[in-house]
């Protein structure tokens, strides 16, 4: 397991010759309804398109590590500037590419530190296929445009508690913080739409004994000053096309008429560490 273990061609099941014998990954930063494009640099292949930063994976690396590590080789971006949210997946039968799609609070400044670099650039998303685009990216560009902002997650603290009989009656504020915790201890959703893994943004919304629950990084909690149900659809109202957990018939409906979609308890319960 050594840095560079992965840096060579390797031909995929279909046929094809691919940089990176353990796959490959790339980063995509979004912020203010920008992109933030590398124009590549001589030597490489697409010389002069733009694209992603990326690179191939090394052995020991998952991908947000090996995205984050190309994008900081190839420019002068600081990893801690960005939050993955979101992860898709191209598999070519035997090797994959990975995109990290990461939020930015602003579009701050980027600058080539590599020869595979010749330009560093915020693009507005209406204007990416003005470019000369990097064949590979531009034939991805489509899906990943549907794919740039996180998801929300908004849990119905009091439902998904209800959903496993473990006790949870009998300390109704500790089982909320257990419940806050499991959620920010996840390592993410797999198969949470539109990503092959997803990193949402979760909102915890605790009601009665549970409302003096406090928020931890990764977690959000919006506590209910009466009914939990009202404050969950105001929520929702709020983060449209979110996600909300919860087996409440009538409060789905409420949710779907407000631009929600929703999930049951079991879900969220089989992924989240105990």
């Amino acid at each position: 397991m050594t840095r560079g273990d992965g840096d060579r061609m390797v031909r995929c099941g279909q046929g094809h010759e691919h940089w990176g014998e353990h796959g490959a990954a790339g980063l995509l930063p979004v912020a203010d309804g920008h992109v933030l494009l590398q124009q590549r640099g001589g030597g490489i292949s697409g010389s002069g398109t733009w694209g992603m930063f990326g690179g191939a994976r090394d052995s020991h690396e998952d991908t947000i590590t090996a995205a984050l590590r190309e994008a900081a080789e190839e420019s002068s971006l600081d990893p801690t500037l960005v939050r993955p949210f979101g992860v898709l997946v191209e598999d070519h039968d035997g090797w994959t590419y990975e995109t990290v799609l990461a939020s930015a609070d602003e579009r701050f400044a980027v600058d080539p530190v590599s020869d595979e670099t010749a330009g560093v650039a915020w693009v507005p998303v209406d204007e990416v296929t003005d470019l000369p685009l990097f064949g590979p990216f531009a034939a991805n560009w489509t899906r990943l445009r549907e794919c740039l902002a996180p998801r929300v997650l908004v849990v119905d603290c009091a439902n998904v508690m209800g959903s496993r009989p473990d006790g949870w009656w009998r300390d109704r504020a500790g089982a909320a913080a257990h419940l806050r915790d499991r959620l920010a201890a996840a390592t993410g959703f797999p198969g949470l739409p539109p990503f092959d893994l997803a990193y949402p943004d979760i909102i915890l919304v605790v009601e009665g004994q549970a409302r003096r629950t406090k928020a931890v990084p990764g977690v959000t909690v919006v506590a209910a000053d009466h009914n939990g149900d009202d404050k969950i659809v105001e929520v929702a109202k709020d983060h449209p096309g979110c996600l909300v957990v919860t087996a409440d018939r009538e409060l789905r409906t409420r949710c779907t008429a407000v631009g929600a979609d929703y999930i049951g308890p079991g879900w969220l319960q089989d992924l989240l560490p105990e």
